[in-house]
């Protein structure tokens, strides 16, 4: 299990990993974040409305300017209405996702 104090960046794909494989980042958000987040990710998925806390806008700059590993833990642990994602997808699927995520700034 990941907690911030053991959190290490050392499972990071190389950028050539991630470069070659930006479909399996938008087919693992369309899997596993569009129902909340939405296909843009403005936070307006089917189920946006079942969710107590704010989903975000991943397109703003404010949302943009967290660092990949801020969004990984994020991501990946979750917190309040955010489910955690340990068990459901490895750490190096989660990078993927998180370099897609990237992919919906404005």
């Amino acid at each position: 299990m990941i907690t911030s104090s053991n959190f290490l960046f050392e499972n990071i794909p190389s950028t050539e990993t991630i470069t070659l494989t930006p479909s399996i980042g938008e087919s693992l958000y369309s899997k596993h974040c569009k129902s909340c987040h939405g296909s843009e990710g403005y936070g307006d998925g089917s189920k946006a409305d079942d969710v107590d806390g704010d989903l975000g806008d991943f397109s703003s700059k404010e949302f943009q300017s967290q660092s990949d590993g801020a969004l990984f833990y994020k991501s990946y642990i979750g917190r309040k209405d955010m489910p955690n994602y340990e068990k459901k997808l490895s750490e190096e699927d989660m990078w993927l996702t998180v370099n897609y995520i990237r992919t919906l700034a404005e």
